[in-house]
């Protein structure tokens, strides 16, 4: 075994071996097909040498100039310390229904996927739904004074919320957001009405997932690359090492994504649409050293949210404890959570099978959070079926139809992870 911090500890194994080389061949052909793509329609409006260094001057500002992310929709912040705040969409709302919390992802990026933009937006979709009591949880990236964070640390943050908001509530968790609302559900049950999770590892080493590949490749032994990391990034993990490691799993995407803008480089809306993407995908923010390794340890390599192995502050994380409704939602090209990964929920809660629903969209991992097929076809309908079990007083039924009306059809989509 190597004594190199970053050399893997094992031989390059079969299955990333073959990741490795079907994304370079994919990377070449889409490198391929983009240039001559911008060549063909550069010949075909007759444009100049000028008109060229325009596109491409104009090119290089678009993919160089980043901005801090947004949230699109109107909210308060009604709770914070220094690793979350609690974001209230409506503090004025005396709806009589069950409120709904929103665990967003926490993987280097803002929590402001959940509501990405006006027209591409959890956040809408779900109040248009009737769940109008929103709030959403907004991960504060990790600093010196909470690079030390525990799993115990986001789970207290989240009971307070709980408790803010006045349970019980809908958790709705994405991605990271999706374990971590489990684990909330699993530990207190009483004060969760329903759980929807999307592209949420459950069973971690379920289907052929990539992170899953790479994990069992540098870490059957020991910890050692993962924590080198985190000792170069002084006790953090970088968002900038996250966001490389998201662009090495598939450079083809970026390389599209690059060449796609490129072809689209005179379409001020394309144009902007891809400047939305890339603002929130290429601004980090920090994790926790600490919280991370333990993600590392425990959930990636050990797997022991599902083999029930799972121990915090001395309790177990007992998923058979979940008993209510469960709502779950994977993409059907998700090569970082393979929809395996997210329907192991289904076979360890005790919830009744009736009230079990699995849906599958056709795209990949980001696409389940913020994409339009994912916005217009199934979190309506999920949304709305949360709602009518959310009333509290009679009211007219939620109808997917509305939810789905407040994300416009899907048109060139930007190529991402």
């Amino acid at each position: 075994m190597s004594s190199t911090p970053f050399a893997p500890p094992v031989p390059t194994s079969p299955a990333v071996a073959r990741r490795v080389l079907a994304s370079g061949w994919l990377t070449w052909g889409a490198a391929v097909e983009g240039a001559v793509d911008y060549w063909r329609g550069a010949l075909r409006r007759g444009a100049t040498p000028l008109d060229i260094a325009g596109d491409v001057s104009r090119w290089w500002e678009a993919t160089a100039v980043r901005r801090e992310p947004t949230w699109a929709s109107p909210n308060r912040v009604v709770m914070a310390s220094d690793l979350a705040r609690l974001r209230d969409f409506d503090p004025e709302c005396t709806d009589p229904v069950v409120p709904t919390l929103l665990f967003p992802p926490q993987a280097g990026h803002s929590s402001c996927i959940v509501d990405y933009s006006r027209e591409q937006s959890q956040v809408k979709t779900a109040r248009a739904a009737g769940l109008t009591r929103l709030y959403s949880l907004d991960w504060v990236g990790a600093t010196d004074a909470t690079k030390h964070a525990s799993i115990t640390d986001y789970l207290r943050f989240a009971e307070a919320a709980i408790e803010h908001i006045g349970g019980p509530v809908n958790l709705v968790g994405d991605c990271q957001g999706g374990w971590l609302a489990t684990i909330y559900a699993a530990l207190h049950p009483e004060h969760v009405h329903t759980l929807t999770i999307a592209g949420a590892p459950i069973d971690f080493h379920a289907g052929a997932g990539a992170i899953n590949d790479y994990v069992r490749l540098l870490s059957p032994a020991d910890m050692r690359f993962y924590e080198e990391v985190i000792r170069l990034g002084d006790g953090v993990l970088k968002g900038a090492f996250m966001l490389n490691g998201f662009i090495t799993i598939k450079p083809e995407n970026e390389i599209a994504k690059h060449l796609q803008l490129l072809n689209h480089i005179r379409d001020e809306e394309h144009v902007a649409r891809h400047r939305a993407f890339e603002d929130w995908f290429k601004h980090t923010q920090d994790v926790p050293g600490d919280f991370y390794l333990w993600i590392v340890e425990r959930l990636f390599r050990d797997n022991a949210l599902v083999r029930g192995e799972l121990e915090i502050d001395g309790r177990r994380v007992d998923l058979a404890a979940i008993r209510c409704p469960v709502n779950l939602l994977a993409g059907a090209t998700d090569h970082i959570t393979p929809p395996a990964q997210v329907f192991a929920l289904a076979g360890a809660v005790s919830t009744p099978p009736e009230d079990i629903v699995q849906r599958v969209t056709g795209g990949g991992h980001l696409g389940l959070f913020m994409g339009r097929e994912a916005l217009r076809d199934h979190w309506p309908p999920i949304f709305a079926a949360v709602q009518a079990r959310s009333r509290r007083a009679p009211s007219p039924a939620a109808t997917p139809r509305r939810a789905r009306a407040v994300t416009p059809a899907d048109r060139d989509a930007i190529p991402a992870p």
